[in-house]
């Protein structure tokens, strides 16, 4: 199934999101590895297998093996970063804040492709997932990169929609 089959199966209340997803699909200002990157790092983000294996059939072919893998890996370690670091983030008690996270990250390091490819993909994720502290440290990093903002917003926008539509259609059909 494509993701616009998977669009078009969204019942009427989500038309908005069913155009949104389009719109993503054909989508040509940010270059095939970052578009179907985002894409496939933010289904695998959402956790729902049905958008997942209508983006993967999108992707396929669209993204290099090293730019799919990578997209992969930045929604498996953001799973993880952004409960821990929201967790850091949010308690009251700011000692967690100075404490080594010991948790294995490397990929974050080296992840194959271009780094600010890997953070754009990180930093969807983490919006989807509601990280601020994980948000301000990819966007952070985008910006040395001098990743513009439209784009970092984009990466936003790609989270947003890819949740909606993974949430929708998990309820609606």
């Amino acid at each position: 199934m494509s993701l616009k089959t998977f669009a078009d199966a969204l019942p009427d209340y989500a038309k908005d999101i069913r155009l949104n997803v389009g719109s993503l699909i054909s989508d040509q200002t940010l270059g095939d590895q970052r578009k179907y990157g985002l894409l496939l790092a933010c289904a695998h983000g959402s956790g729902y297998k049905p958008i997942v294996d209508a983006v993967e059939a999108e992707a396929e072919g669209k993204l290099s093996p090293e730019a799919a893998n990578a997209a992969r890996a930045s929604a498996a370690v953001m799973a993880m970063n952004n409960v821990y670091y929201r967790f850091v983030h949010l308690a009251s008690n700011k000692e967690y804040g100075q404490m080594p996270a010991k948790l294995r990250m490397n990929v974050i390091g080296t992840p194959g492709i271009d780094k600010a490819d890997f953070e754009l993909f990180s930093l969807a994720v983490s919006a989807m997932n509601g990280c601020g502290m994980c948000i301000d440290a990819h966007e952070k990093v985008l910006r040395q990169h001098n990743v513009a903002a439209d784009v970092i917003q984009t990466a936003a926008r790609v989270g947003a929609i890819i949740k909606a539509a993974a949430t929708v259609h998990a309820t609606a059909v």
